[in-house]
């Protein structure tokens, strides 16, 4: 699978540092193993890449749906929601009852913390 290569390190931050969503350069890391839903964006995105990297992730594709299902604390929680055939949302495919944020009756006492502000990014 030569189209396939690590092309970054992705560790840990030292902080709780959000995911900046206006950062270009920011990797988010899925894991097609662990999440259907991971498994389900690989395969939007091996139809949507050139001919020599669709091949290599098909392959990819292929190793994962014949090894034995492993799921991780996101791939559980995503598990009820992913479309059967990895069919997209909106497509007329019906949901298991109960599913999705709206059914979901609110925690007592839970209230999310107030967000932190954020420190200014260093100019290089």
């Amino acid at each position: 699978m030569p189209e396939l290569t690590r092309r970054y390190a992705v560790t840990r931050l030292a902080t709780d540092a959000p995911f900046d969503p206006s950062d270009p350069d920011a990797p988010f890391v899925l894991k097609p193993w662990k999440d259907p839903a991971a498994l389900a964006a690989l395969r939007a995105y091996r139809d949507n890449c050139y001919p020599e990297l669709r091949r290599d992730v098909d392959a990819w594709i292929r190793v994962i749906e014949a090894g034995r299902s492993v799921r991780g604390d996101v791939g559980r929680r995503n598990e009820p929601h992913v479309a059967p055939g990895g069919a997209r949302r909106g497509d007329g495919v019906k949901r298991p009852a109960g599913s999705g944020r709206a059914s979901r009756a609110p925690v007592r006492g839970s209230r999310r913390a107030p967000a932190r502000p954020r420190p200014k990014k260093r100019r290089r």
